[in-house]
């Protein structure tokens, strides 16, 4: 895609983080588990932010969610817009600014890890039934919820759906039912390039401020490698993330296929599951025993990215389908990876 695809508006992105950024000033640590922050959700509300991925585009989104996750802001964007709102926006359901999320249930109406689901205000179920899938959008009170934690302490809740409440469900193509995976592997992608890209420049920061035998860490060549590998990292997984989610903006407006939608999403996620180690490690390397104390920032979002990294699909799933995808490419690996769009003749 060129530049002009993805380009997010300045203006956009520092009204993202500045409100953002405001909240954080005036919140204290989140300690041990997040739960929903109401007063931010309406803040966002009033602003139009909680139907973005249904009224803007991709890149705009995408800046948004890297805000939230920069912030370590606990509300459920991507769950309540990109997935929960699509999902009934594509099945032609009415869906008003009451918080959602979704669940991907089992034949049986069961999901047993849907984000947010004991906080949110309704469950929006994605259902396979005889081989058809359905969506329904029902009351937090229709469904029975048993209420968990995830590695971030984020809410993750056991949901389970009586057949009966989905009398009211619309049907929908298996292909819409596969690009919610898809989105929502992409939607964690880049929530956890955010937070990476939070975490290095912490850790930039330590290792500038903190001084041991009379010199700043950074001075010290091994500190230097650990930051340095992490910045690398952080670096790779944004151009990943931003690769899939021009395909995502591309297939949205039927300029791209499932196909390239899933090779790109793919590659991001793999990406997604090295950066996540390398991160992770370096960051709490180089701050020590600091950095896991509840009251200090960063495991605030290295908790969030190993959370992340699993959902939607593990690192090895990703990992073995770059793969099918490199040996199904005969001789050309690379193109099989990178991909290309072809729209009225032009190569993109």
């Amino acid at each position: 895609m060129t530049g002009s695809d993805t380009a997010v508006d300045p203006e956009l992105a520092a009204l993202f983080d500045k409100v953002l950024a405001d909240w954080r000033a005036a919140r204290p640590s989140a300690g041990a588990t997040l739960d929903l922050d109401r007063t931010l959700w309406g803040q966002l509300t009033e602003l139009g932010l909680t139907r973005l991925a249904r009224e803007a585009d991709w890149p705009t989104f995408a800046e948004l969610l890297r805000a939230a996750a920069r912030h370590a802001a606990p509300v459920p964007l991507a769950e309540h817009d990109a997935l929960a709102g699509w999902a009934l926006g594509t099945a032609g359901i009415e869906a008003d600014d009451q918080v959602r999320t979704l669940a991907r249930l089992d034949s049986a109406g069961l999901d047993p890890a849907v984000p947010w689901a004991s906080q949110a205000d309704r469950i929006v179920g994605l259902l396979p039934a005889d081989g058809s899938w359905f969506v329904a959008d029902l009351a937090a009170s229709e469904v029975t919820i048993v209420a968990g934690r995830d590695l971030a302490g984020a809410p993750r809740d056991r949901v389970s759906i009586d057949p009966v409440a989905l009398r009211r469900s619309v049907s929908v193509s298996a292909e819409v039912a596969t690009a919610l995976g898809l989105r929502g592997a992409l939607v964690r992608a880049v929530q956890a390039s955010g937070a990476i890209e939070r975490i290095v420049d912490l850790c930039v920061r330590h290792v500038t401020e903190r001084h041991q035998f009379g010199r700043p860490l950074a001075r010290f060549q091994a500190v230097q490698h650990l930051v340095a590998d992490a910045a690398a990292e952080a670096t790779l997984l944004t151009a990943a993330t931003d690769a899939a989610v021009a395909v995502a903006a591309a297939y949205d407006s039927s300029q791209a296929t499932l196909a390239e939608l899933e090779r790109a999403v793919a590659v991001a996620r793999s990406v997604l599951g090295v950066s996540a180690d390398v991160v992770v490690r370096n960051a709490h390397q180089v701050h020590g025993a600091i950095g896991t104390t509840l009251e200090h920032p960063l495991q605030e979002l290295t908790r969030p990215v190993l959370a992340w990294r699993s959902d939607y699909g593990s690192v090895r799933h990703w990992d073995r389908r770059v793969a099918e995808i490199v040996a199904s490419a005969g001789t050309d690996p690379w193109s099989a990876l990178i991909g290309r769009i072809e729209h009225e003749g032009e190569t993109r």
